[in-house]
């Protein structure tokens, strides 16, 4: 039987009251290709764009949707994060690499909120970036990590250049 549906098949949220609170920590990972001529803007860690510092926006921008996860997919619990990071490295030639790590003691994990942050600070760049070149692809978005409650899991590295 799939968790989010009731004995009528129809949606419902999990309850988890009867469950223990544990340490959770997911960790996302999103790389986003963009042009020779947009990481040729990269200076001293940053891209800087007319708009700003595309990382440093693209950060905030990661951990505040991750705290609302909740907010934008429907059947999500309502979480008080301990902790969010979102880490962004270039590799040459042209691919960014977005990590969002969010942890939580609770009774559910944090997966989404780790999906979801380094969804919106990928869409962050693009949309930082998008006045020098819409030649941006968002490649994939997955889970690496997770870490508490029933199970962990670890997804194998891959290669950053696609």
């Amino acid at each position: 039987m799939l968790t989010h549906l009731n004995e009528s098949q129809e949606p419902r949220m999990v309850d988890i009251s009867q469950k223990a609170a544990t340490i959770r920590m997911a960790r996302a990972q999103a790389l986003v290709s963009v042009g020779s001529d947009i990481l040729a803007l990269l200076e001293n860690g940053d891209i800087r764009t007319p708009k700003g510092a595309v990382f440093q926006k693209a950060i905030i921008a990661g951990i505040m949707a991750a705290k609302r996860t909740d907010e934008l997919i429907p059947l999500c619990h309502s979480l008080g994060m301990d902790g969010c990071d979102i880490d962004i490295t270039t590799h040459l030639p042209d691919q960014i690499v977005i990590n969002c790590t969010a942890r939580v003691t609770g009774k559910t994990g944090v997966e989404m909120e780790a999906l979801t942050g380094a969804t919106i600070a990928a869409l962050t760049i693009y949309d930082m970036c998008k006045a020098i070149s819409h030649n941006i692809i968002i490649r994939e978005i997955k889970l690496m990590e997770k870490r508490g409650g029933k199970s962990d899991f670890t997804q194998q590295e891959t290669p950053v250049n696609l």
